[in-house]
């Protein structure tokens, strides 16, 4: 039951990455320093900071179990944000990308392909770890770990400096702080 629920879950959180992934088209993409002004700040570190096993098991080892409960119901609300951030963030990049493919240097196509496939990896490994992250919140106690959405973003982000350095390198400083 519970597998057949998932399944469906799936189906579902793809089918609307798609159309979203296809209504996201019609809008123009930013330049690289509108990329600034648009993107929203992820703090990386405290990301991974709620989303580690071993701060989960320490706080379960350290606190009584309603305690934890309620802190570990914040900190899936938390990096649910901040998912919600990275997802946000890798539908800019994917405009940003799309745009850049058309470009007639082979080294600037190939570098927003790249950003492209990352942005599109990210985007639906932020759709899976939203469904999880609700699981979460309503089960606090469950053992179930988010994906790597982490490692994701980073790629996402070292591929958007790749780009910036080869369409404007000047800019690329900028754009990387922005991230």
């Amino acid at each position: 039951m519970i597998t057949n629920t998932l399944i469906i879950a799936f189906v579902v959180v793809i089918f609307l990455l798609l159309v979203r992934t296809a209504l996201a088209r019609h809008v123009p993409a930013p330049s690289l320093l509108a990329l600034q002004e648009q993107i929203k700040p992820v703090d990386m570190p405290a990301f991974r900071n709620l989303i580690d096993p071993a701060e989960e098991d320490y706080l379960r080892e350290h606190l009584p179990l309603r305690t934890f409960r309620d802190i570990q119901r914040q900190r899936m609300r938390a990096a649910l944000e901040y998912v919600q951030r990275t997802a946000y963030n890798g539908a800019l990049l994917l405009r940003v990308g799309e745009a850049a493919r058309r470009d007639h240097n082979p080294a600037v196509a190939a570098a927003a392909r790249e950003l492209v496939n990352n942005a599109l990896q990210l985007r639906l490994n932020a759709k899976l770890d939203t469904v999880v992250l609700y699981g979460r919140i309503a089960m606090p106690g469950a053992r179930i770990s988010v994906g790597r959405i982490t490692d994701a973003y980073e790629n996402l982000t070292q591929g958007l400096v790749r780009l910036a350095r080869l369409q404007d390198p000047a800019s690329a400083a900028r754009v990387s702080d922005a991230v």
